[in-house]
């Protein structure tokens, strides 16, 4: 199974929140369905920045526990090498998300074009 070792924050970059998670949507969705339980509400942890995905938990364990001994300054480093823009990434999860939960057509109708 796999495990995800994360980083969130808020719109304004004030808070860095390292996670871990077997199902990364599912956190995601509980951050933004509670966004005061951890923090006030100007601090609502709703934009995933960073993300790394593992194949075991002892993996996954090791960097989380590495990541979260990680000083603000090389959090940010590490979000900035691979999300320099610090897009919220969930946009992409989610559709992928659903792309994979939509059941394939059997059939594909192409239409028919009539050249004159």
């Amino acid at each position: 199974m796999k495990k995800f070792v994360y980083i969130v924050t808020d719109r304004n970059r004030a808070s860095l929140h390292v996670g871990m998670s077997a199902d990364l949507i599912k956190t995601l969705d509980f951050y933004k369905q509670m966004p005061s339980l951890f923090f006030d509400h100007a601090q609502q942890l709703t934009r995933l920045v960073y993300f790394e995905e593992f194949k075991t938990e002892s993996q996954a364990l090791s960097r989380f526990k590495l990541i979260s001994r990680f000083t603000r300054m090389q959090k940010e480093r590490l979000v900035r090498s691979c999300n320099p823009d610090w897009i919220d990434l969930t946009i992409g999860l989610d559709f992928e998300h659903i792309t994979m939960n939509r059941p394939i057509p059997t059939q594909v109708k192409m239409p028919l074009t009539i050249m004159s």
